[in-house]
């Protein structure tokens, strides 16, 4: 709507525009008062552009784009000489727009532009229907992309289409292909029953000659019988004779019985030695003591359930570092941005591995700590503290893939612990063999 402020009849100046400027004539707008902006002085610019002065056009426009535009549009001496130096720069086309008539091959944005800037009579009219023409023009090249992506889509469905058809072609062949090895099948299989039957018939003439065989043995158990007692009598008069040169050679103390007894002695101590290595205590668990029930002052099963750690106890964390040979895998953005991920990627990095190579010094425990390196703009040159191992995922290769490879390196039975809040990680290197746990017991431990 144009509302009437008390111009002239040529005049546009008391005319207003009722709708947002557009984007394309703004844009067009800006420029022309970058242009004529170079050709002022500083006392002829508004007190808000002077410390625009001295940039150059393309940064004009970029920082000072905005306060420009506001100027032009509060500031009325200055969009006057801003039109003054338009006139000088585009007369033909600042004097078909104050005859009322713009080029016919003018480009629509730079007319509603330049009208906007020199407001002649019905420069409203000129600006909405600028906005109007750079609509249309938006809608149309849209509809030319859909008309584009409905073709391809197209072309893709022809192709879909060709890939089906080849495809159920190839299965059907492959059915058919099963069919007759299905045939052949069923022909080995008929083959392979009439082998069985002559098996069978096979089987049943062994075991006749089985028992025939039987009964023979019999018989030579008979005869091995009797000739066991034989034995037995023989080697009775045997053990009177050796319990007679055992007491002998225990009189006589033997070399044989002193070899013996050194051997004995041996074994005794190896199995000291063997007892101190793996630090056995004394047996001291009695038959009765295996009996379930509960002594007086003794702990119920729900009291020692009751004592149970809970999964979020960084307590936890510490028990299964003192395993023995114990491996700690670090998911390192995991742990940083879930404990402080307002700082800095590096300043992340350097927080983290100072803390954990505190960590490996206190445990003693392997401390593998993985980056992924998709977030690097650069390489990280790092001086990896001591005792933590360092790296970073290989371009196409994720962290969480990097932590499931270093879990199934380990061999099968050494402990591997994976901080890592991540559920797909914590799935996946659990069914490997690791243990799991979650990135805030972790910070819990290290704070």
């Amino acid at each position: 709507m144009v509302e009437s402020a008390g111009g002239g009849p040529g005049d546009g100046t008391a005319e207003v525009l009722d709708r947002p400027l557009p984007d394309g004539v703004r844009r067009r707008v800006v420029g022309i008062v970058s242009d004529g902006f170079g050709q002022l002085t500083v006392t002829e610019l508004p007190a808000q552009l002077r410390q625009y002065a001295r940039f150059a056009p393309n940064r004009r426009v970029k920082f000072a784009g905005n306060a420009m535009a506001a100027a032009l549009e509060t500031d009325t001496l200055f969009r006057q000489r801003i039109g003054e130096k338009f006139r000088e720069a585009q007369p033909e086309l600042a004097g078909a727009l104050d005859s009322g008539a713009a080029p016919p091959a003018a480009d629509p944005l730079d007319v509603a532009a330049a009208a906007y800037v020199l407001r002649p009579a019905g420069w409203v009219k000129l600006v909405t229907a600028a906005g109007e023409e750079a609509q249309r023009a938006d809608a149309e090249r849209a509809d030319e992309e859909s008309r584009a992506e409905l073709e391809r889509l197209r072309v893709e469905l022809d192709h879909a289409r060709e890939h089906t058809r080849s495809e159920t072609e190839r299965l059907r062949a492959e059915l058919e292909s099963a069919k007759r090895e299905a045939e052949s099948l069923h022909r080995k299989l008929r083959s392979a029953l009439s082998d069985v039957r002559r098996g069978e018939a096979a089987l049943r003439k062994a075991q006749a000659e089985t028992d025939i065989v039987r009964a023979e043995a019999q018989l030579q158990v008979s005869a091995a019988e009797s000739e066991s007692r034989r034995l037995k009598a023989r080697l009775g008069e045997a053990e009177a004779a050796l319990e007679a040169t055992r007491k002998a050679a225990r009189e006589g103390r033997s070399v044989e019985d002193m070899r013996v007894r050194l051997l004995l002695d041996t074994l005794l101590d190896a199995t000291q030695g063997l007892r101190r290595e793996l630090a056995l205590p004394p047996v001291s668990v009695r038959p009765a003591e295996t009996v379930d029930a509960v002594e007086p002052g003794r702990m119920t099963p729900k009291d020692i359930a009751a004592r149970a750690l809970s999964e979020h106890d960084p307590a936890i964390l510490d028990q299964l570092l003192a395993l023995p040979q114990a491996h700690l895998v670090v998911d390192g953005y995991n742990v940083t941005k879930t404990g402080y991920p307002q700082m800095p990627l590096e300043k992340q990095r350097l927080r983290l591995l100072g803390q954990l190579s505190a960590l490996a010094a206190q445990t003693g425990a392997e401390v593998t700590c993985v980056f992924d390196g998709a977030e690097l703009a650069a390489p990280v040159l790092l001086a990896p503290p001591r005792g933590v191992r360092v790296l970073f995922s290989k371009p196409g290769v994720t962290a969480d893939e990097l932590i499931r490879q270093l879990v199934r390196a380990e061999p099968p039975g050494r402990p591997v612990i994976v901080a890592s809040t991540d559920r797909e990680v914590a799935d996946g290197v659990a069914r490997a063999g690791a243990r799991p746990v979650a990135s805030a017991v972790l910070l819990k431990r290290l704070s």
